[in-house]
């Protein structure tokens, strides 16, 4: 028995007994980030959400290819077309379209089935070809617009004439994003003459969701980059330095002014 109430501790007895402290601690901050993360109560409106049904695809890409070739060119294979070259077009204009006249022109390429599924695909994709059965086509999908522009907004925004939000805009709003650091949400050397920002716009959710331009309509994809991002004659810590100057100046602003979404975008991106 021990008549002191002070008992010497080593620093080794002292790590050896708390080390299951130090542990508890680490695994109560991730265990309160993890519970922020799947109630959505982290102040961080960019934070990572799960989703609502567990996710069949980790990444998908989508690549927007405007004047790319044409669908009966490629995967859509029109052989009333091939029977009917060269005849007059059988049905008059719709109404408010302009046509001048011609005769029918069927594609040029080969179509072939291919794989187990028996896929039409064009001879312009023989390695695309070997793949067949691991491709879903949808032939179905229609639509009555006519023009570039309503065809661009319809396919990013679901809406041809409508400010809506864009897919991009309704993922980042909906999930989050894993990375901090980076935009969430980025469209690479967009188009300007026709939809324009329109077509990655944030419309009625908050602008902090909004698309980020990496490039232009006229940069070459290999030359594409944030505007302003480098500068080749200020050191790297410097230019961490003005940022972080300009983002402070930025959120005093923010604070001193009402709520402006606009505002606490640019902020974020």
């Amino acid at each position: 028995m021990n008549p002191h109430f002070f008992t010497p501790l080593t620093r080794r007895d002292m790590l050896r007994r708390c080390a299951c402290g130090f542990g508890y601690l680490a695994l109560t901050s991730l265990l309160a980030e993890t519970a922020r993360a799947a109630a959505g109560t982290d102040n961080n409106p960019l934070a990572p959400r799960p989703p609502h049904f567990p996710p069949r695809a980790r990444r998908i890409i989508f690549l927007f290819m405007p004047g790319g070739p044409s669908q009966v060119d490629t995967f859509d294979p029109k052989p009333l077309l091939m029977r009917d070259r060269d005849k007059a077009f059988p049905t008059p204009a719709p109404e408010g379209v302009t046509m001048a006249p011609g005769k029918l022109l069927p594609s040029p390429w080969q179509f072939k089935k291919h794989g187990d599924s028996g896929v039409e695909i064009s001879s312009l994709f023989p390695q695309v070809a070997t793949s067949a059965d691991d491709l879903c086509i949808i032939r179905s999908l229609h639509t009555n617009g006519q023009a570039h522009g309503q065809a661009i907004m319809k396919l990013h925004t679901g809406s041809e004439n409508q400010v809506r939000p864009s897919a991009g805009s309704w993922i980042l709003y909906g999930l989050g994003t894993e990375n901090q650091n980076l935009p969430g949400f980025i469209t690479i050397s967009p188009l300007t003459a026709i939809a324009g920002p329109q077509a990655y716009g944030s419309a009625f959710l908050p602008a902090v969701f909004q698309g980020t331009a990496v490039g232009s309509e006229s940069t070459p994809l290999t030359q594409a980059q944030i505007r302003h991002i480098r500068n080749p004659e200020t050191p790297l810590d410097l230019q961490r330095q003005q940022l972080d100057f300009i983002q402070e100046l930025n959120r005093e602003h923010l604070q001193q002014a009402k709520a402006d979404a606009q505002l606490e975008g640019v902020i974020e991106s």
